[in-house]
């Protein structure tokens, strides 16, 4: 659970590691690498993220002894991490209904202090050729005391993307045949309402359930849950990195207000028959004249690395979708912050480079998840029209 390999190892050594342990200090730490006697020395890539408390906080320091006195505990957690189940067990409520066209299956929440704990959709179809299209034509939605705070497709809500494909992680699971769950934990102080939006052409027959319970809303720390989804098609991939002025700097995600960033799915059909993702993610946050975080590529964001095109699951996240060996075609990469979370009082900003091997295209869909105050906004959404454009088909591994 907690030291997660990476998918792309060889023989030769190439591969990593991601650890999700907090290592706790209180003056200083030193990361060093060390490679066995004898070994020639490989390139190294790493991403580290750490986080300051204010002046002041008590910290115990990590340590071997510390570690072997929490054995038990990081026993427990990793077991936890890799069996999620809804935060609490609240009142279920259910609907079914077969949707028709430009309709909505409807369920309002309860009125009153509560949060929804677990979202569950079943999704039928008889014919496995539409599905893909239909999961990207049903969109989730969920409005909080009179503000709309989630629009996304459910294909890309479940943290798959296009094709829905499986998804096996702590917030999201998805059996890639149209049954989703959703442990998002979602809070409000009045009112809600949840829905699924048909925007397909034919009817579908859907359920959903929903897990609600109590919570007090605590004026000072609650935040409503946030998810949204942009598609832009032939974004151009440029192939030179010393030629940075070239290379096109994608919007991932622009958001004001306060809140804090918890995770990205990004789903994307490569146009160019190599790997598309050498470019480095820039987080600004509130008063940054310098990203707060500054990436190696968009392998080693995703927990990752090597141009890895192999689906995997973890409880951090993901590759739900990698069709070809090449990188050409339909990938999908998602990640939750569930340690590393990334506070923010007044404004957020993420962009990513886009830098490949070998010039071409790519369309990308991106879904953010996060939490904000009711006054926080989202830039650059798609909507109805991106939802209904149809999807490409699968690019086939040609014979050469």
């Amino acid at each position: 659970g907690m030291l997660q390999a990476h998918t792309s190892y060889t023989p030769e050594g190439k591969g990593g590691n991601t650890l999700f342990l907090p290592i706790p200090y209180a003056r200083g730490c030193k990361v060093t690498f060390e490679d066995e006697p004898g070994v020639n020395p490989t390139p190294k890539y790493y991403h580290i993220n750490f986080r300051k408390y204010p002046e002041g906080t008590q910290v115990e320091t990590f340590s071997k002894e510390v570690v072997e006195r929490a054995a038990q505990k990081i026993a427990e957690v990793d077991n936890r991490l890799l069996q999620p189940v809804a935060g609490r067990k609240g009142e279920i409520l259910r609907e079914e209904k077969s949707i028709l066209p430009s309709d909505s299956l409807v369920i309002p929440l309860p009125a009153g202090e509560n949060a929804v704990y677990e979202v569950k959709f079943n999704i039928r179809t008889d014919n496995p050729e539409q599905y893909a299209q239909l999961m990207r034509e049903l969109v989730f939605s969920a409005g909080f005391d009179g503000k709309q705070t989630v629009w996304v497709p459910l294909s890309d809500f479940s943290g798959g993307g296009m094709g829905a494909p499986k998804v096996d992680s702590w917030y999201l699971t998805s059996d890639g045949k149209g049954n989703i769950s959703s442990r998002w934990l979602m809070p409000y102080q009045k009112d809600g309402v949840l829905k699924v939006l048909n925007l397909s052409s034919r009817s579908v027959a859907a359920t959903m359930e929903v897990n609600v319970a109590p919570l007090k809303w605590n004026k000072d720390r609650s935040l409503y849950f946030y998810a949204s989804w942009r598609q832009e098609n032939g974004i151009y991939i440029h192939d030179k990195p010393e030629e940075a002025d070239q290379c096109i700097e994608w919007n991932f995600a622009t958001l004001k207000g306060r809140g804090v960033y918890k995770g990205d799915l990004l789903s994307l059909y490569n146009h160019a028959p190599l790997w598309y993702g050498e470019g480095d993610e820039k987080i600004w946050v509130d008063d940054d004249t310098f990203p707060s975080h500054f990436g190696t590529g968009t392998e080693d964001y995703y927990n990752s690395s090597w141009a890895p095109v192999v689906p995997f699951y973890t409880p951090f996240g993901g590759a739900p979708r990698a069709d070809l060996e090449s990188s050409h075609g339909y990938n999908a990469f998602y990640r939750t912050r569930h340690l590393d979370g990334i506070p923010f009082n007044k404004s957020f900003k993420f962009d990513i480079e886009m830098l490949g091997w070998k010039r071409g295209e790519a369309d990308y869909a991106t879904t953010i998840y996060w939490y904000g105050d009711p006054e926080a906004q989202v830039f650059g959404t798609s909507g109805i029209e991106e939802a209904r454009r149809q999807l490409l088909p699968a690019v086939e591994a040609s014979a050469d």
